[in-house]
């Protein structure tokens, strides 16, 4: 997984609430074997209204996502963070995440950035006010900085330390080959064998 210390860029705004998983990337979508690929189906259901939010040019390449609470509710799909990160969103703000979503995001290097409400109010208004506004979210510094303003996230330490290191589940078993060979030099003869 590639590290995440820091997210700069645009952000777009999606100001609903109970954003759920069959909306980030529906169950149509779910037949792919590969983790890539997902982007173009990314909310299509709402992308078909030429009103929608993420579909004017303005929203075009931002890469952080400003949004209502409980995003990523309903059912548990890997899918979702991962049509989120192929269209181009390294982060997404919210008050708050259904956890599975949550765990899901940081598994695929997503950063899920939990803010309170009238914070991200402000964010979703700046967005929509001027959608060329920047942000740096500073992992490392569990902050979000603008022009004239800095909010403070807190996040999973366990989460925050395989970000920044770009730890995947593989990754985190693989820091300890030393202890596991030395392991297999001491396991039973009768117990089977790692091949």
């Amino acid at each position: 997984m590639e590290a995440v210390k820091q997210v700069k860029g645009r952000m777009a705004p999606l100001d609903r609430a109970d954003v759920d998983t069959d909306q980030i990337i529906p169950k149509q979508f779910l037949k792919r074997i590969e983790r890539t690929g997902y982007g173009p189906f990314l909310f299509y259901d709402w992308r078909q209204a030429d009103d929608f939010v993420l579909n004017r040019p303005e929203h075009q390449g931002a890469s952080v996502l400003v949004t209502g609470a409980n995003f990523g509710c309903g059912s548990s799909r890997e899918h979702a963070p991962w049509a989120l990160r192929d269209a181009g969103y390294r982060a997404i703000v919210s008050p708050s995440f259904a956890d599975i979503f949550r765990a899901n995001c940081y598994k695929t290097g997503l950063l899920a950035v939990p803010l309170p409400e009238s914070q991200v109010r402000h964010l979703i208004d700046l967005a929509s006010e001027d959608p060329t506004t920047m942000v740096t979210i500073d992992l490392e510094k569990q902050e979000v900085r603008g022009d004239g303003f800095t909010y403070r996230f807190e996040i999973d330490p366990f989460y925050r330390d395989c970000l920044i290191n770009g730890l995947d589940e593989i990754s985190l078993i693989e820091r300890h080959d030393k202890s596991i060979a030395a392991y297999e030099t001491r396991r039973a003869a009768w117990m089977p064998a790692v091949k």
